[in-house]
Protein backbone atom coordinates (compact mmCIF):
# COMPACT_ATOMS: atom_id res chain seq x y z
CA UNK A 1 0.00 0.00 0.00
CA UNK A 2 1.44 3.51 -0.92
CA UNK A 3 2.63 5.74 2.09
CA UNK A 4 -0.21 8.28 0.87
CA UNK A 5 -3.05 5.32 1.12
CA UNK A 6 -2.15 4.19 4.69
CA UNK A 7 -5.60 5.01 6.67
CA UNK A 8 -5.80 7.51 9.44
CA UNK A 9 -4.93 5.97 13.06
CA UNK A 10 -3.29 3.18 11.67
CA UNK A 11 0.08 4.45 12.01
CA UNK A 12 2.38 2.96 14.19
CA UNK A 13 5.16 6.01 15.72
CA UNK A 14 8.44 4.91 16.66
CA UNK A 15 8.77 7.84 19.56
CA UNK A 16 12.28 6.44 21.01
CA UNK A 17 11.39 3.94 24.02
CA UNK A 18 13.85 1.29 24.28
CA UNK A 19 12.65 -2.04 25.08
CA UNK A 20 14.28 -3.76 28.55
CA UNK A 21 16.96 -6.57 28.12
CA UNK A 22 18.42 -7.08 31.04
CA UNK A 23 17.58 -10.07 33.76
CA UNK A 24 14.38 -10.83 34.91
CA UNK A 25 14.85 -11.44 38.14
CA UNK A 26 11.44 -13.35 39.44
CA UNK A 27 9.30 -14.16 42.19
CA UNK A 28 12.54 -15.60 43.98
CA UNK A 29 14.59 -11.78 43.89
CA UNK A 30 10.98 -9.88 44.96
CA UNK A 31 10.39 -12.31 47.95
CA UNK A 32 13.91 -11.74 49.37
CA UNK A 33 13.93 -7.92 48.74
CA UNK A 34 10.01 -7.83 50.83
CA UNK A 35 11.60 -9.99 52.95
CA UNK A 36 14.64 -7.84 53.67
CA UNK A 37 12.26 -3.90 53.81
CA UNK A 38 9.92 -6.03 56.26
CA UNK A 39 13.24 -7.01 58.58
CA UNK A 40 14.42 -3.45 58.22
CA UNK A 41 11.45 -1.43 58.99
CA UNK A 42 10.77 -3.42 61.94
CA UNK A 43 13.92 -1.59 63.04
CA UNK A 44 13.13 1.31 61.43
CA UNK A 45 15.65 1.25 58.92
CA UNK A 46 14.89 3.42 56.01
CA UNK A 47 12.09 4.83 56.65
CA UNK A 48 11.61 8.91 59.22
CA UNK A 49 13.80 9.09 62.27
CA UNK A 50 11.29 9.07 64.57
CA UNK A 51 10.09 5.28 63.73
CA UNK A 52 13.77 4.40 64.85
CA UNK A 53 13.15 5.80 68.60
CA UNK A 54 11.12 2.94 69.92
CA UNK A 55 13.03 -0.22 68.34
CA UNK A 56 16.27 1.51 69.81
CA UNK A 57 14.70 2.12 72.90
CA UNK A 58 13.35 -1.49 73.28
CA UNK A 59 16.88 -2.69 72.02
CA UNK A 60 18.83 -1.07 74.81
CA UNK A 61 15.83 -1.90 77.00
CA UNK A 62 17.09 -6.00 76.28
CA UNK A 63 20.70 -4.94 76.31
CA UNK A 64 21.02 -3.12 79.10
CA UNK A 65 20.30 -6.28 81.93
CA UNK A 66 22.36 -8.16 80.39
CA UNK A 67 24.96 -6.00 80.76
CA UNK A 68 24.99 -4.97 84.39
CA UNK A 69 24.87 -9.01 84.53
CA UNK A 70 28.12 -9.17 83.01
CA UNK A 71 29.42 -6.28 84.79
CA UNK A 72 28.60 -8.34 87.94
CA UNK A 73 29.57 -11.84 87.00
CA UNK A 74 33.24 -10.37 85.85
CA UNK A 75 33.95 -7.49 88.68
CA UNK A 76 32.86 -9.83 91.14
CA UNK A 77 34.46 -12.84 89.96
CA UNK A 78 31.59 -15.25 90.31
CA UNK A 79 31.66 -18.75 90.13
CA UNK A 80 28.27 -19.47 88.54
CA UNK A 81 25.73 -17.42 86.10
CA UNK A 82 23.43 -15.29 87.90
CA UNK A 83 20.58 -16.13 85.57
CA UNK A 84 20.32 -18.75 82.89
CA UNK A 85 20.10 -17.86 79.49
CA UNK A 86 16.65 -19.49 78.75
CA UNK A 87 14.91 -17.92 81.34
CA UNK A 88 16.37 -14.07 79.62
CA UNK A 89 13.15 -13.70 77.50
CA UNK A 90 10.34 -14.18 80.35
CA UNK A 91 12.66 -11.77 82.39
CA UNK A 92 12.23 -9.30 79.05
CA UNK A 93 8.07 -9.76 78.54
CA UNK A 94 6.98 -6.69 78.83
CA UNK A 95 9.39 -5.43 76.04
CA UNK A 96 9.02 -8.05 74.15
CA UNK A 97 5.70 -7.44 74.21
CA UNK A 98 5.55 -4.07 73.40
CA UNK A 99 8.16 -4.46 70.41
CA UNK A 100 5.93 -6.78 68.74
CA UNK A 101 2.90 -5.05 69.62
CA UNK A 102 4.06 -1.88 68.26
CA UNK A 103 5.79 -3.74 64.66
CA UNK A 104 3.68 -6.05 63.70
CA UNK A 105 1.13 -3.70 62.44
CA UNK A 106 3.21 -1.76 61.00
CA UNK A 107 4.50 -4.71 59.14
CA UNK A 108 1.11 -5.82 58.27
CA UNK A 109 -1.76 -3.70 58.40
CA UNK A 110 -0.58 -0.94 56.98
CA UNK A 111 -0.68 -2.43 53.32
CA UNK A 112 -4.25 -3.65 54.06
CA UNK A 113 -5.50 -0.42 55.06
CA UNK A 114 -4.10 1.94 51.83
CA UNK A 115 -4.49 -0.93 49.58
CA UNK A 116 -1.31 -1.27 48.61
CA UNK A 117 -0.81 -5.20 48.93
CA UNK A 118 -3.04 -5.48 45.40
CA UNK A 119 -0.02 -4.26 44.44
CA UNK A 120 2.13 -6.41 45.33
CA UNK A 121 0.09 -9.19 43.78
CA UNK A 122 0.24 -7.34 40.09
CA UNK A 123 3.82 -8.64 40.41
CA UNK A 124 5.29 -12.11 40.38
CA UNK A 125 4.42 -12.58 43.78
CA UNK A 126 1.72 -14.84 44.89
CA UNK A 127 -0.04 -14.44 48.08
CA UNK A 128 1.83 -17.29 49.87
CA UNK A 129 5.02 -15.29 48.82
CA UNK A 130 3.90 -12.46 51.08
CA UNK A 131 2.67 -14.18 53.93
CA UNK A 132 5.84 -15.93 53.92
CA UNK A 133 7.86 -12.34 53.71
CA UNK A 134 5.89 -10.79 56.03
CA UNK A 135 5.68 -13.53 58.72
CA UNK A 136 9.62 -14.13 58.21
CA UNK A 137 10.71 -10.47 58.74
CA UNK A 138 8.70 -10.42 61.84
CA UNK A 139 9.86 -13.46 63.16
CA UNK A 140 13.55 -12.81 62.49
CA UNK A 141 13.08 -9.41 63.87
CA UNK A 142 11.98 -11.12 67.07
CA UNK A 143 14.53 -13.74 67.09
CA UNK A 144 17.21 -10.78 66.88
CA UNK A 145 15.83 -9.30 69.87
CA UNK A 146 15.75 -12.24 72.01
CA UNK A 147 19.69 -13.07 70.53
CA UNK A 148 21.75 -10.25 71.04
CA UNK A 149 21.03 -10.21 74.60
CA UNK A 150 22.05 -13.66 74.30
CA UNK A 151 25.36 -12.75 72.74
CA UNK A 152 25.78 -10.33 75.29
CA UNK A 153 25.49 -12.80 78.51
CA UNK A 154 27.52 -15.39 76.76
CA UNK A 155 30.60 -13.17 76.07
CA UNK A 156 30.64 -12.05 79.59
CA UNK A 157 30.33 -15.26 80.36
CA UNK A 158 33.52 -16.41 78.86
CA UNK A 159 35.18 -13.33 80.34
CA UNK A 160 34.17 -14.62 83.93
CA UNK A 161 36.05 -17.47 83.01
CA UNK A 162 33.14 -20.06 83.04
CA UNK A 163 33.87 -23.45 81.47
CA UNK A 164 33.93 -22.93 77.79
CA UNK A 165 31.52 -26.10 77.21
CA UNK A 166 29.06 -25.17 79.48
CA UNK A 167 28.67 -21.48 77.73
CA UNK A 168 28.47 -23.18 74.48
CA UNK A 169 25.73 -25.31 75.23
CA UNK A 170 23.76 -22.50 77.23
CA UNK A 171 23.97 -20.50 74.06
CA UNK A 172 22.94 -23.09 71.07
CA UNK A 173 19.86 -24.12 74.08
CA UNK A 174 19.23 -20.10 74.51
CA UNK A 175 19.23 -19.71 70.66
CA UNK A 176 16.70 -22.20 70.11
CA UNK A 177 14.31 -21.38 73.08
CA UNK A 178 14.87 -17.79 71.44
CA UNK A 179 13.27 -19.46 67.68
CA UNK A 180 10.65 -21.28 69.82
CA UNK A 181 9.26 -17.68 71.14
CA UNK A 182 9.92 -15.69 68.09
CA UNK A 183 7.91 -18.44 66.07
CA UNK A 184 4.90 -18.29 68.63
CA UNK A 185 4.79 -14.83 68.93
CA UNK A 186 5.51 -14.21 65.21
CA UNK A 187 2.21 -16.27 64.37
CA UNK A 188 -0.33 -14.77 66.92
CA UNK A 189 0.59 -11.08 66.52
CA UNK A 190 0.15 -10.97 62.78
CA UNK A 191 -2.80 -12.80 62.99
CA UNK A 192 -4.41 -10.37 65.40
CA UNK A 193 -2.76 -7.40 63.27
CA UNK A 194 -3.99 -8.66 59.98
CA UNK A 195 -7.54 -9.20 61.34
CA UNK A 196 -8.01 -4.83 61.11
CA UNK A 197 -7.04 -2.20 58.97
CA UNK A 198 -6.48 0.05 61.97
CA UNK A 199 -2.80 -0.16 63.20
CA UNK A 200 -3.78 1.43 66.73
CA UNK A 201 -6.78 -0.90 67.19
CA UNK A 202 -3.85 -3.73 66.26
CA UNK A 203 -1.60 -2.46 68.86
CA UNK A 204 -3.90 -2.81 71.80
CA UNK A 205 -5.37 -5.87 70.65
CA UNK A 206 -1.90 -7.66 70.93
CA UNK A 207 -0.78 -6.10 73.81
CA UNK A 208 -4.44 -6.78 75.96
CA UNK A 209 -4.12 -10.71 74.33
CA UNK A 210 -0.81 -10.74 75.56
CA UNK A 211 -0.41 -9.72 78.50
CA UNK A 212 -4.27 -10.60 79.95
CA UNK A 213 -3.53 -14.09 79.03
CA UNK A 214 0.20 -14.58 80.61
CA UNK A 215 -1.17 -12.94 83.82
CA UNK A 216 -4.48 -14.80 84.11
CA UNK A 217 -2.35 -18.20 83.17
CA UNK A 218 0.42 -17.37 85.59
CA UNK A 219 -2.03 -16.65 88.87
CA UNK A 220 -4.42 -19.81 87.93
CA UNK A 221 -1.08 -21.63 87.92
CA UNK A 222 -0.35 -19.99 91.50
CA UNK A 223 -3.75 -20.90 92.95
CA UNK A 224 -3.13 -24.55 91.47
CA UNK A 225 0.42 -24.84 92.79
CA UNK A 226 -1.38 -23.66 96.32
CA UNK A 227 -3.88 -26.24 95.94
CA UNK A 228 -1.11 -28.83 94.76
CA UNK A 229 -2.61 -29.34 91.95
CA UNK A 230 0.32 -29.42 89.72
CA UNK A 231 -0.99 -31.15 86.63
CA UNK A 232 -3.86 -28.40 86.07
CA UNK A 233 -1.17 -25.64 86.53
CA UNK A 234 1.09 -27.18 84.35
CA UNK A 235 -1.37 -27.74 81.46
CA UNK A 236 -2.42 -24.60 82.16
CA UNK A 237 0.32 -23.17 80.30
CA UNK A 238 -0.51 -24.06 77.00
CA UNK A 239 -3.29 -20.62 77.23
CA UNK A 240 -0.11 -18.07 76.66
CA UNK A 241 1.94 -17.50 74.49
CA UNK A 242 4.62 -16.66 76.63
CA UNK A 243 4.01 -19.60 79.02
CA UNK A 244 3.68 -21.63 76.14
CA UNK A 245 6.83 -21.25 74.38
CA UNK A 246 8.56 -21.58 77.43
CA UNK A 247 7.27 -25.14 78.09
CA UNK A 248 8.10 -26.04 74.57
CA UNK A 249 11.78 -25.08 75.44
CA UNK A 250 11.41 -26.61 78.69
CA UNK A 251 10.11 -29.86 76.45
CA UNK A 252 13.27 -29.44 74.06
CA UNK A 253 16.47 -28.25 75.64
CA UNK A 254 15.51 -28.58 79.28
CA UNK A 255 15.59 -25.08 80.00
CA UNK A 256 14.97 -24.97 83.59
CA UNK A 257 10.90 -23.39 84.43
CA UNK A 258 10.61 -19.32 84.64
CA UNK A 259 7.00 -20.06 85.24
CA UNK A 260 4.93 -21.34 88.70
CA UNK A 261 4.36 -24.89 87.10
CA UNK A 262 6.23 -26.16 83.86
CA UNK A 263 4.49 -29.18 81.53
CA UNK A 264 3.47 -32.06 84.03
CA UNK A 265 5.86 -34.84 82.69
CA UNK A 266 6.64 -36.12 79.44
CA UNK A 267 3.11 -36.06 78.25
CA UNK A 268 2.76 -32.97 79.25
CA UNK A 269 6.20 -31.93 77.02
CA UNK A 270 4.76 -33.39 74.03
CA UNK A 271 1.54 -32.10 74.53
CA UNK A 272 3.22 -28.38 74.69
CA UNK A 273 5.07 -29.20 71.53
CA UNK A 274 2.24 -30.55 69.15
CA UNK A 275 -0.31 -27.31 70.52
CA UNK A 276 2.88 -24.97 69.44
CA UNK A 277 3.36 -26.70 66.31
CA UNK A 278 -0.52 -26.21 65.56
CA UNK A 279 -0.57 -22.84 67.02
CA UNK A 280 2.02 -21.17 64.59
CA UNK A 281 1.19 -23.57 61.59
CA UNK A 282 -2.76 -22.16 62.49
CA UNK A 283 -1.68 -18.70 62.67
CA UNK A 284 -0.01 -19.21 58.83
CA UNK A 285 -2.85 -20.86 57.23
CA UNK A 286 -5.21 -17.90 58.96
CA UNK A 287 -2.91 -15.12 57.49
CA UNK A 288 -3.02 -17.30 54.05
CA UNK A 289 -6.87 -16.90 54.08
CA UNK A 290 -6.63 -13.63 55.06
CA UNK A 291 -5.22 -12.59 51.54
CA UNK A 292 -6.66 -15.11 49.67
CA UNK A 293 -9.41 -12.30 48.31
CA UNK A 294 -7.07 -9.76 48.05
CA UNK A 295 -4.86 -12.08 45.81
CA UNK A 296 -8.14 -12.55 43.38
CA UNK A 297 -8.69 -8.98 43.38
Amino acid sequence: MPRSEVPVGGVIHDIGYRGYDGPRLGRGYVLRSLYAQGLRSTFGLGRTAWTKVLPILLLVATLLPAVIIVAVEVYAKQKAQLLSYNRYAMFLIPVIGIFVAAQAPQLISRDLRFRTVTLYFSRPLTREDYVLAKFGALASALFLLLSAPILVLSVGGVLAKFPLWQQTRNFLTAEVGALVFALILAGVSAVLAAATTRRGIGVAVIITVLSVSYTAVVSIQGIAQYYDNKTLGGYLGLLSPFTLADGVQIALVNAPTSTPEPPPGTVGEAVFIVVAFLLVAGCYGLLLRRYQKLNAS
